[in-house]
């Protein structure tokens, strides 16, 4: 297929679906999503192999306005008030589902210990891409601002992202390097306990840099801010974020913390420039979202989504159930002063998963991880089971379990 017409039948396709799903009261999401799994199923061979070289940048930089817009979307004020409960909410919920996920991908799969742990951690993320606009959709609504629901989301969910990533991605490093030593047939992958060090000083670097950037933005912007126009700002802002990115390649930190980090000093820092900023990231969404959603749909392989079978679900529903509980725990630990509905709906806005699960389920297969194949066809299974469910439960309970943009109500 000529790359050309690719392009307009991708763009088009995109957004025609999610124009007829949002027709039928339903997430335009879910439809760029069915567009892609149809698109990709029958096109086949005929795309571009350019698109695939093109795609993880295309989603990390899609995945960079999400991450960007979140930190702008974030106030000191009220990260001060939710600050708590959004780290525990952004920690124990991913480790609570690894750590039943783990034991399940042992036994009902039988991979070595460090092999279910990556797989874990595969599955164990919550999609930003679904999450994130929807919670800034609802916050743009007025839907839950007596307990600021939305942003306690928004802040959890990120961490949330940057904790299972990081947690694979050392865990991928340690697998790696005892093939390299045992072999190839899977032996020896047991855990080294010291390498989960490196979890706590990743998401501190991150922090740290995203901090400085942040701040060295804020004071060039607030300097310059007549001389730059609102669209060279976040051109600017958004090479930015993808050379942080690049940079975690070579020195170890979290790098969407650091990229949501940015955001939340530029909002703190020079709340102006934040503001054009977030205006214009959010018409750059209207194309990023297709892009992504697109390429998700793309991605998926309904065989090896089949091949992972009733097992495959039954791990999904062992994690997503361990999820849940993690999401309860972290709201009492932190002492959340939410409803039940409130605290449900903080539960559904957890269970879905796309974006990490189609970046992170075919690592381990390339990287001749044994079992990599199971890994990538559960984590594809995930997505097409959790995302839209997910997401039909967010934009169709969100409103009604949470507060709405109403003068408040009368006692009793």
């Amino acid at each position: 297929m000529d790359f050309d017409l690719f392009i307009i039948l991708f763009l088009l396709g995109g957004w025609v679906s999610a124009r007829i799903t949002a027709g039928l009261r339903l997430p335009g999401i879910l439809g760029m999503v069915l567009f892609g799994l149809v698109f990709g199923t029958f096109a086949g061979a005929a795309v571009p192999p350019l698109v695939w070289d093109l795609a993880p940048f295309l989603t990390t930089s899609a995945l960079i306005v999400i991450l960007l817009r979140a930190g702008l979307g974030i106030r000191r004020q009220t990260l001060a008030r939710i600050g708590l409960p959004a780290i525990l909410m952004g920690v124990v919920p991913c480790l609570a589902e690894a750590a039943a996920l783990t034991p399940a991908f042992m036994w009902l799969f039988d991979l070595p210990l460090l092999v279910a742990v990556l797989a874990a951690f595969v599955l164990a993320a919550v999609s930003p891409a679904v999450v994130i606009p929807s919670m800034l959709a609802l916050k743009d609504s007025g839907y839950g601002h007596r307990a600021d629901v939305p942003t306690l989301i928004l802040a959890g969910a990120s961490l949330d992202d940057v904790v299972a990533i990081t947690f694979f991605t050392v865990h991928l490093q340690q697998a790696q390097q005892r093939l390299a030593v045992a072999g190839g047939d899977g032996a020896g992958l047991e855990i080294e306990l010291g390498v989960l060090a490196q979890v706590p000083l990743s998401i501190g670097g991150g922090l740290l840099v995203g901090g400085l950037l942040g701040l060295l933005l804020a004071w060039a912007s607030c300097r310059t801010y007549r001389q730059i126009r609102a669209t060279e700002k976040t051109l600017l802002l958004m090479v930015l974020a993808l050379l942080l990115v690049k940079a975690a390649e070579w020195v170890h930190f979290a790098a969407l913390l650091a990229v949501m980090t940015v955001g939340f000093v530029l909002l703190e820092r020079c709340e102006q420039v934040a503001h054009e900023v977030a205006l214009k990231l959010a018409k750059v969404w209207v194309l990023a979202e297709i892009v992504l959603f697109v390429l998700i749909g793309m991605a998926v392989d309904i065989e090896v989504a089949l091949a992972a079978g009733w097992a495959g679900l039954l791990v999904i529903a062992i994690g997503l159930a361990a999820r849940a509980l993690g999401v309860l725990l972290a709201l009492w630990l932190g002492r959340a002063r939410l409803t039940w509905g409130e605290r449900l709906f903080c539960v559904l806005a957890y269970f879905p998963k796309a974006t990490v699960q189609a970046a992170l389920g075919s690592v381990p297969l390339a990287a001749g991880i044994p079992g990599g194949e199971l890994i990538l066809a559960v984590a594809v299974l995930s997505i097409l089971v959790t995302a839209p469910v997910g997401l039909l439960a967010i934009r169709g309970l969100g409103p009604r379990l949470l507060d709405g943009p109403h003068p408040a109500r009368p006692a009793g």
